[in-house]
């Protein structure tokens, strides 16, 4: 059996320097697509998609302050507050993600494209849904409330972080439909709905959850990592190789589509020839999705 060629630290900070330029590169652009969908489409039709940025956008409407100050007001305390409950790298670039996203906004020197609620709700979900898509990619988020939605799962098992971000989206859509119109916030809906599928397309493709088959020699360091880091259940499975005739064990992980990235990572750092299986789930029950009682 041969001895692993050792990899030198120069050449791993060459391709760990790689990566990280990628990921600000994708964080940097997803901001500018998605900050564009304001000015463009959503803040001239008073479309408010939700979460914080969607709380901008009623207070745009009632009282003229700028969204994306606003949205990054509104933040900043939720990014102290999550700070803990999430890797320092993590906190990072969501924090980078916010300031530019939020800044964006307010500054881009975009006429709007259409006046049309329809049209503006179509183009600028799926405008914001690229955007988005290319953020998460990047391994941030442009909002403190994933992180307040982490720490509230982990004090409250219970709560999912997926039901805890759609009650505040449905509270922002409430607000809207009260204080700007039923037709605004019908139109918000579609917007929300639209760029959720944009982002699926632009992180995995179609589909769901993820069930994930890790075969690896790096097999302990790689689940320790996913059970503490991203707060995921790993399942040990013995299988043997029909070729060698070996036995080693095999990991199996469910996780979301929001997700998949981050384990990715893991396990490209651990091993690099790792064999990875991808496939969709459809339905995933149990402690950190929906129960049985849901299903």
């Amino acid at each position: 059996m041969t001895e692993p060629v050792p990899v030198s630290r120069n050449s791993w900070e060459k391709k760990h320097s790689r990566e990280v330029l990628l990921s600000y590169g994708q964080i940097v652009l997803g901001c500018l697509i998605g900050a564009a969908a304001y000015p463009l489409f959503m803040t001239p039709n008073n479309i408010a998609p939700g979460g914080l940025t969607g709380a901008a956008t009623i207070l745009n409407y009632l009282f003229s302050l700028p969204i994306g100050t606003t949205s990054l007001i509104l933040n900043i305390p939720l990014f102290l507050i999550g700070y803990r409950a999430m890797g320092r790298i993590f906190v990072f670039r969501s924090l980078v993600a916010t300031l530019l996203f939020s800044l964006l906004i307010d500054i881009l020197p975009l006429e709007p494209m259409t006046m049309d609620p329809l049209l503006a709700t179509l183009y600028g979900g799926v405008l914001l849904g690229i955007g988005l898509g290319l953020i998460l990619r990047g391994g941030a988020t442009t909002g403190g409330t994933d992180m307040v939605a982490r720490m509230v799962h982990r004090r409250f098992p219970f709560i999912t972080v997926g039901a805890f971000l759609f009650a505040l989206d449905f509270m922002v859509v409430a607000a809207a439909g009260i204080l700007m119109g039923t037709s605004e916030a019908l139109y918000a809906l579609i917007n929300i709905f639209l760029a959720s599928k944009v982002i699926d397309i632009v992180m995995v493709g179609f589909g769901g959850n993820k069930a994930c088959f890790v075969i690896s020699q790096a097999w302990e360091k790689i689940a320790d990592r996913i059970m503490h880091e991203m707060d995921r259940g790993v399942t040990q499975l013995t299988a043997k190789g029909g070729y060698t005739g070996e036995s080693r064990p095999t990991l199996l992980c469910v996780v979301s589509r929001m997700e998949v990235m981050a384990l990715k990572r893991i396990i490209r750092e651990e091993d690099e020839k790792a064999f990875v299986i991808i496939v969709e789930a459809h339905e995933a029950i149990g402690d950190g999705f929906s129960g049985l009682a849901e299903s």
